[in-house]
């Protein structure tokens, strides 16, 4: 068979469901071989940089990757910053780019560039096919690499003349293998560290949102009652209306979980993952005991050196130390510290649930109606601005990964093209995006995408006609900001000219029935509301306000 009609069946052999991207010249053949498999689906994007973000989401809900496609040259860099959002948010995927023909890649070309060269950087491995033959055990090699904790992003090329080659090869059969369990000494070291403090508390990374490891971090702080404060990406691991668990840590300022952190005598971090949050923010004394539990050991830092470093399956680590807790049940703890730093944040959280205020909504009240038109399931995705400080603060959930964030690479555009791919694995659960008017417009071309293929979504944007977090971040630090403003489009008309429904909401008590609404409508809606940032640095000063232990 042709080269470019392995690759497919390689593909299909690994269950891979589905391909986003733009192709071009340097991949017709491959798009070819694509047309004819009855496995896979491609969906066309507007823009490359859409199709990485559809494929990341894609694997952040289901553990398996997708594709995201893109010719050579220009198609190739074009996903590079969707690519390297993925990779850092630890989502499995694989980036299949095309290139120009094998005799032309010695010398200057036309839109010829080192493309693996260019993903080495922003992947778990990149690589190019060298020889028809090879595909089998590039492609297996691909998706074990992008499956394996922690996952990221693979990256393969293919030559426009390698693709047409023939070949006699077959596809290589998945064969799965288990990650190796934590050894008994090792967690039992643990377990004397945790009988031996006073006021532990937990904090729960990217990791723990695995279903296995959620299961098994709710089974110990059923029995146990410990805290668990969950990083941005971890949200969902333990259930919001649990008396354990303490929210989310990870602003730059101080805030009531780290108050939490501070009376701690131990730190049991699970799945922990030091892009989101650094250390030095909750550990600036480098004297916190910690216990390090992940798939991977630590990373190496001055304020983050543990004492124990557990190293394998975290959902078997967390049954072991359950395993002991149920045997011994001598542990008993100081939590009241952390009962009313929990009803402190509760109480913020509600403050502004019956606002009523019109012109502009609080961006408070604009999140607790989100909470309340959203069921536990249902799936809530925030781009990258000042509204992702608001949502990680102010909106939680119920199960895992129910709240996406981008919060390794933190790129904006993110939101849009992801709730695609959301309603795609989910089409029977609400999805909502929210975005800045800034971030929203980086991939608003994806809207077309959403009615071609009339996805149930609903994108909130947040209108301020600004970079709002640029300039919440330089009035903090300068006391006024550079010249941050914008114009929009009006929203109605462009919502309406690519086939969306849309509301504008002003009127804080009509936003809850609002949202209502859009959910209700069939294909894609659009609800911009003009959101009143005057909010920001009242919370900053109140974060600032916070620093008595509680």
């Amino acid at each position: 068979m042709k080269a470019s009609d392995l690759f497919v069946k390689c593909l299909e052999a690994e269950g891979i469901e589905y391909i986003f991207g733009v192709p071009g010249e340097e991949n017709a053949d491959f798009m070819m071989s694509l047309e004819q498999s009855r496995d896979i689906r491609f969906v066309l994007t507007r823009h490359e940089q859409g199709a990485a973000f559809m494929a990341e989401i894609y694997g952040r809900l289901t553990g398996n990757p997708a594709g995201c496609l893109g010719t050579l040259g220009p198609g190739a860099s074009n996903l590079i910053t969707g690519v390297a959002d993925g990779n850092m948010d630890r989502a499995p995927m694989l980036v299949l780019t095309g290139q120009g023909a094998t005799h032309r890649l010695h010398k200057e070309s036309h839109q010829v560039m080192d493309v693996v060269g260019m993903f080495e950087p922003v992947t778990k491995w990149a690589e190019t096919i060298r020889h028809a033959d090879t595909i089998p055990e590039v492609i297996r090699k691909a998706v074990r690499l992008a499956r394996t904790e922690k996952p990221g992003a693979v990256h393969i090329e293919l030559a426009e003349d390698l693709a047409k080659h023939e070949t006699s090869a077959v596809p290589l059969t998945p064969r799965r293998f288990r990650r190796s369990v934590p050894d008994d000494k090792i967690v039992d070291r643990a377990f004397a560290l945790l009988k031996e403090a006073k006021k532990p508390v937990i904090i729960a990374g990217n990791g723990c949102i695995r279903r296995r490891a959620s299961k098994q971090l709710r089974a110990l702080c059923d029995a146990t009652g410990i805290g668990v404060i969950s990083t941005f990406m971890a949200k969902g691991a333990v259930d919001m209306d649990e008396d354990y668990c303490l929210y989310t840590v990870g602003l730059g300022s101080t805030d009531r979980m780290n108050l939490v952190i501070d009376e701690a005598d131990l730190v049991l971090t699970l799945g922990f993952d030091m892009v989101e949050y650094h250390p030095r923010l909750w550990n600036p004394g480098r004297d916190k005991v910690i216990v390090h539990a992940d798939f991977l050991p630590a990373e190496i830092d001055e304020h983050y050196h543990p004492e124990v470093e557990v190293v394998g399956d975290l959902a078997h680590f967390l049954w072991m130390m359950n395993e002991r807790i149920a045997a011994d049940g001598s542990a008993k703890f100081d939590l009241d510290h952390q009962a009313a730093a929990r009803k402190a944040m509760a109480d913020d959280l509600a403050e502004y649930a019956n606002d009523d205020q019109e012109g502009a909504i609080r961006p408070q009240k604009a999140l607790w109606d989100c909470r309340q038109v959203l069921g536990p399931e249902d799936i809530l995705l925030s781009d990258v601005g000042a509204h992702k400080m608001w949502i990680a603060r102010h909106y939680h959930c119920h199960e895992p990964n129910t709240c996406l964030i981008p919060n390794g690479f933190c790129s904006m555009g993110f939101a849009l093209p992801g709730a695609i791919a959301a309603s795609l694995v989910a089409p029977d659960r609400r999805v909502l995006g929210i975005a800045g008017d800034a971030g929203f417009l980086m991939n608003v071309q994806e809207m077309e995408t959403a009615t071609r293929l009339n996805s149930n979504i609903v994108m909130m944007v947040w209108e301020d006609n600004e970079y709002g977090l640029i300039a919440w971040k330089q009035e903090n630090e300068f006391g006024r900001h550079t010249d941050l403003a914008f114009g929009n489009p009006e929203w109605m008309g462009l919502a309406s000219c690519f086939g969306w429904h849309g509301h504008y909401c002003s009127k804080s008590a009509d936003l809850e029935a609002t949202l209502e609404a859009a959910f209700n409508e069939d294909g894609p809606s659009l609800v911009v509301i003009p959101i009143d940032y005057r909010e920001n640095p009242l919370l900053t000063q109140k974060l600032g306000e916070i620093t008595a232990c509680i």
